[in-house]
């Protein structure tokens, strides 16, 4: 009987989770606090990062980085964020939630936004440009940051999938503004669900603190070790939100933080063999990695003719590959914005995220390999032949 092989199968190492898991249930504090300072302080250290907010989700953080930044610089309902149209919802709702407006850029061949698209779309009312690393790749993210830096505009990082992604030999996010991270189960540092809001500021990360505790200036696990005679009394500086993460998730980050490295290694060489077991197939097309970078590799994706009768047949054999993602002006409330954007378009039709998770081994990459490419000998190509990806604009 075939296994069946899913596209993401969340590993925790369960005892020294448990063990964490037991500090917190010993000292009796589960909430924000404790943990959640741990692992706001480990998360620096491996990232480098001079500040980090422990956070519920990465759309939590998201949202805070975009208010915060608003409520910073002063803009106003209608002002424009450019963005993708190729990223999971969160990263375009958030604008909206924000009463800003999302105006979409294309993306080039790493299924990032192309700088040059970036920069025909920059208008008067422009005030920052939000870019997804996707799959943890950073595409040319670098060039990105030096236009925003060039034309004077805030740079938000949805590094969602970007934990552990390196540019020559260090953690990106030095380059935003702001940059969130997402730590949800089939993320690769999983818990059940949260996310680190880091900003490139002291006072924003104070300012983040607060909003995320309903505008609170001072948290219940501080006020618990305030020794003076008024430390129940605290102000409420915002109408803010619930954002803030909890000791609990924090526990299961911890662990996760300390195996981050050594799995994302096993998650490129699970890429590497994917890249070897597909090289003779000319009906696929790659996405391709920067020089000088080191991917997270949380999704290994390529290109294909038939995208959905291809993932009906491979889900015949056992075999269940995913989608990243379904271009977002398919949606109601972006719609206004179809047809801008024909990469972005083009490579969601056609887009196919293989299985790739660490109960993986050689001989499943080389199945799922093998079917795939049985399955698109089978089929009939569309005119043009072996799918390629977007290019690259003059």
């Amino acid at each position: 009987m075939k296994r069946e092989v899913f596209l993401f199968e969340p590993r925790f190492r369960v005892e020294e989770t448990l063990a964490e898991l037991r500090e917190c249930l010993e000292k009796g504090w589960t909430g924000l606090g404790y943990k959640t300072l741990e692992f706001e302080q480990a998360w620096q250290e491996f990232s480098g990062l001079p500040f980090a907010h422990f956070v519920s989700s990465a759309t939590a953080g998201l949202h805070l980085a975009v208010r915060i930044l608003r409520e910073r610089d002063g803009w106003q309902d209608g002002d424009e964020v450019i963005s993708t149209p190729l990223t999971f919802v969160s990263t375009n709702h958030v604008l909206l939630h924000e009463r800003l407006r999302p105006v979409f850029a294309d993306v080039d061949e790493h299924l990032c936004l192309s700088p040059e698209s970036i920069r025909e779309r920059i208008g008067e009312r422009t005030r920052a440009v939000m870019f997804v690393g996707h799959g943890g790749n950073p595409g040319r993210l670098e060039e990105v940051a030096a236009l925003c830096r060039e034309r004077g505009l805030r740079l938000i990082l949805d590094a969602a999938h970007m934990t552990g992604t390196r540019l020559h030999g260090r953690h990106v996010g030095p380059e935003a503004d702001a940059t969130v991270f997402s730590f949800h189960a089939v993320k690769n540092l999983p818990t059940a669900d949260s996310g680190m809001l880091c900003f490139r500021d002291e006072a924003a990360d104070r300012e983040a603190r607060k909003w995320s505790w309903l505008g609170i200036d001072k948290d219940t696990y501080t006020r618990m070790y305030d020794t003076s005679a008024y430390k129940w009394m605290y102000g409420v500086e915002h109408v803010g939100f619930k954002y803030h993460g909890n000791s609990v998730m924090a526990s299961l980050g911890l662990v996760s933080l300390r195996y981050v490295d050594r799995d994302n290694a096993y998650r490129r060489q699970l890429s590497d063999w994917y890249e070897q077991a597909l090289s003779g197939c000319d009906e696929i097309g790659r996405i391709p990695v920067p020089h000088g970078c080191e991917p997270s590799r949380h999704l290994y994706q390529v290109l294909v003719p038939n995208r959905n009768e291809v993932m009906l047949a491979l889900n015949r054999q056992e075999i269940y590959p995913g989608v990243h993602y379904r271009v977002n002006t398919d949606y109601p409330m972006y719609a206004d914005q179809r047809g801008r954007c024909p990469n972005a378009e083009r490579a969601s039709e056609s887009v196919i995220s293989l299985p790739l998770h660490l109960g993986l081994s050689l001989q499943d990459v080389t199945r799922v390999a093998r079917t795939l490419t049985e399955v698109l000998g089978s089929s009939t190509p569309p005119p043009g032949g072996r799918m390629a990806p977007p290019r690259r604009e003059p």
